[in-house]
């Protein structure tokens, strides 16, 4: 375990000196010794703690579990580790992606080198794409506006002598800082940003793209009458690893890092959470964010996070973690015809979400490939895109400068308090789509689906107190066992859809979370329901973990503890129905 990274001063909170590629090259190489001959293990029936079952809603249960509707006794308690997984309270320290906010991207060069490339091309570099991953991720209740500057801005001093590194000398991060700020304050009005992104010249002989990150401050910088504690300092090289700078965001946004780094630099590190969160990797076949961190950052409704309490069963339909109010959830047609029969609704829905799967994994591969296009092309681009007005607005706020206007000295071409979250406390109504005491047999409550392998969900036009229909993106996405004073249990539904468009397995994914524990120090770790088995072995950045989720027809025990989670069904829209057991 790495050692917890400190409340304030330098974070580095993305993996840099490895690329995807190679880092992977290496991951398969050492899983590969632990296969007999070699040969990559895949997933079969035979996995520990996992039965392959139709299941049959027949049996009875010990005693009622509470499904409470808000998700106060599950809400974990905000601790002093940094980027506390807590959900209790909200830091104040950090600003809440609840509302619109705006980043600017200030472009420095140096004396010593001649930027190649022009703004434009390193902003079409992030954006839309980040906005677009964060719009998703949110359900449409975030949106990042960037704002470009249209120029260059030059440093004092060379590149290299601010020696820029990863693990970056103290008094030189704060000279670059200080010298950044000093340039950028002449033409840029800082009390109009959220985020500040200074992003350097990926070209000049002192960068080193291993050195992104955020840097939190003890005493903030100031200007336009403005405190600004936080600074996404930006070195990657032109094109950059995807989704970079959405990770360095979620970092803003008081985030941890999901991912190991090895005490030696050597060794996998992506094996606490696998493909499966942005904070992990950025390089994910799965990267959304964990519904927790949803849950956190205000994106889920009360009633769409089911806190399960108590020795029993609760069954619960869950919705998969990508569908928003304006999507349909893949394999939808198969699951409604799944009426003949448990089994055969189960192969049809697993044949659609295959197929489903392999379009998005081929898409995603041409997307990549589109990103590694020269740099002229993706300047004409890059032009043409924030012309058109694709979320981008170049130099909205310069200080009396016209956006034509050249920089005389540039070079080259053009802990918080504590606020309490609404929605985790009281009572309130009965949570929609949730059994809180499911005891099959005639005197149960509501509707008997004993043995039919689906459960009778609520109608798409069930409504809600606040006059929006329950399901069709606005249903349960997370569920939650307590399991201590400072973890618990969470499950998911993840299936190809929205940020998830290369899912490698779909299914009910389990993880743990730890809000004492510190960013980088493991504070959620995905549950492998098929220990024994890998996946995607090609493209996934820790096969292990790639099959992880629980399949359609499958149950399993979470090691360690007593919960049972057993995937029955798929409704006609989408939900996917599951049982809960503990105690």
């Amino acid at each position: 375990m790495p050692c917890p990274l400190p409340l304030r001063g330098p974070v580095r909170e993305t993996r840099r000196g490895f690329t995807r590629g190679a880092r992977r090259g290496f991951t398969r190489e050492a899983l590969r010794g632990l296969a007999r001959d070699g040969a990559p293990r895949w997933r079969s029936t035979a996995a520990v703690f996992t039965s392959m079952t139709a299941l049959a809603a027949t049996s009875l249960v010990p005693g009622p579990a509470l499904a409470e509707p808000h998700a106060a006794p599950c809400a974990l308690e905000r601790t002093a580790a940094h980027h506390s997984e807590g959900v209790d309270t909200w830091n104040s320290a950090y600003v809440r992606p609840t509302h619109p906010l705006d980043a600017v991207m200030v472009f420095l060069s140096f004396p010593d080198a001649r930027p190649l490339t022009t703004p434009a091309e390193l902003a079409a570099d992030h954006f839309p794409a980040t906005s677009d991953f964060f719009e998703r991720a949110s359900y449409g209740r975030f949106t990042l506006r960037a704002h470009p500057q249209p120029r260059w801005i030059r440093m004092p001093h060379p590149s290299t002598s601010y020696a820029i590194q990863r693990d970056w000398d103290a008094e030189d991060r704060a000279a670059y800082l200080r010298d950044a700020l000093a340039a950028a304050d002449k033409q840029v009005d800082f009390s109009r940003y959220d985020i500040v992104y200074f992003v350097a010249d990926p070209d000049a002989p002192g960068v080193d793209s291993d050195a992104t990150k955020v840097v939190n401050l003890d005493t903030p910088l100031h200007a336009d009458g403005k405190d600004i504690r936080r600074v996404v300092t930006v070195f990657e090289k032109h094109p950059p690893d995807r989704l970079v700078l959405a990770h360095e965001t979620g970092h803003v946004f008081d985030l941890p890092d999901l991912y190991h780094r090895p005490s030696d630099g050597k060794g996998d590190w992506d094996t606490y959470v696998g493909d499966w969160d942005l904070m992990g990797s950025q390089f994910g076949l799965a990267p959304d964010l964990f519904a927790w961190h949803k849950w956190k950052l205000g994106w889920l409704d009360p009633h769409q996070v089911a806190c399960v309490q108590g020795p029993g069963s609760t069954r619960l339909t869950l919705e998969p973690l990508g569908q928003g109010p304006d999507t349909v959830g893949p394999g939808v047609g198969a699951a409604a015809g799944a009426g003949a029969g448990a089994g055969a609704g189960a192969g049809a829905g697993a044949g659609a979400a295959g197929a489903a799967a392999g379009a998005a994994a081929a898409a995603g591969a041409a997307a990549r490939g589109a990103a590694a296009a020269g740099s002229a092309a993706r300047g004409a681009a890059a032009a043409g895109a924030l012309a058109a007005g694709s979320g981008i607005s170049m130099a909205a706020a310069s200080k009396g400068v016209r956006a034509g206007a050249s920089d005389p000295g540039a070079s080259g071409p053009g802990g918080g308090s504590d606020v309490p979250l609404p929605g985790v406390s009281g009572s309130g109504a009965h949570l929609p789509g949730v059994s809180g005491s499911d005891t099959s047999g005639p005197d149960a409550s509501g509707p008997d689906t004993s043995g039919s392998g689906a459960f009778a969900a609520p109608s798409t036009g069930a409504g809600l107190p606040d006059g929006r229909n329950f399901g069709a993106g606005r249903g349960a996405k997370l569920a939650v066992v307590p399991t201590g004073p400072d973890s618990a249990l969470a499950f998911e539904v993840r299936a190809p859809g929205g940020n998830d468009g290369a899912t490698c397995a779909q299914g009910v994914l389990v993880y743990r979370v730890h809000s004492g524990a510190a960013s980088g120090g493991g504070p959620i770790e995905v549950v492998d329901a098929h220990p024994h088995t890998e996946s995607c072995w090609e493209e996934s950045v820790y096969p292990p973990l790639a099959d992880a989720p629980v399949g359609l027809g499958e149950s399993f025990t979470v090691p360690g503890e007593n919960v049972r989670v057993e995937v029955e069904g798929r409704t006609p829209s989408g939900e996917w129905t599951v049982r809960i057991t503990t105690g």
